[in-house]
């Protein structure tokens, strides 16, 4: 059989995300961290830890977004995954997510809170099965989505990265 990603879509119950591709929350810890625990930077108490399954097909994009917490992504099934990432500091960085070890996939790799990230399917007749774990956990109050006219004033050095991974309305 061949496993297409509509078969994850309805197998796993993902949902479209408002970063572009599909989701389902799959944990999110009982327990919280206190206020008085957490940087500034959070404005509510937070979960230990939330994950999530995240599947992009091949056409699709994560369009930039950032963080106020770190995030863990997994590879798990489909075509390899690259992840752009503007840190804060301006550099950009891209990571493939894959198995192919011997090509510098890797399975797992930490996205730092505060950098913009986004991601593409390396293979676009394909599809990517990811996951991602969150913690302190995911709230959308801690989500921020790119506007294409600041991230371009902010780093017109990577324009071309910024234009294919923003929407032009944001």
């Amino acid at each position: 059989m061949k496993i297409d990603p509509q078969y994850w879509i309805n197998r796993l119950g993902l949902k479209k995300h408002p970063e572009g591709g599909y989701f389902k929350e799959t944990y999110r810890c009982e327990e919280t961290v206190c206020m008085n625990a957490l940087p500034k930077r959070f404005a509510e108490e937070k979960a230990f830890s939330t994950a999530i399954y995240f599947l992009l097909k091949g056409d699709q994009t994560s369009y930039f977004h950032r963080l106020k917490a770190d995030e863990l992504w997994h590879f798990y099934h489909g075509s390899s995954l690259t992840l752009h990432i503007i840190d804060p500091h301006g550099d950009y960085n891209k990571i493939q997510l894959g198995s192919n070890f011997e090509n510098g996939e890797t399975f797992q790799r930490i996205i730092k809170n505060g950098a913009w990230f986004g991601a593409t399917v390396d293979d676009h007749t394909s599809y990517s099965l990811t996951g991602c774990t969150v913690a302190p956990g995911f709230g959308f109050n801690d989500f921020e989505l790119a506007n294409r006219d600041q991230m371009l004033k902010m780093y017109p050095e990577h324009a071309l990265i910024i234009k294919k991974l923003t929407l032009p309305f944001l």
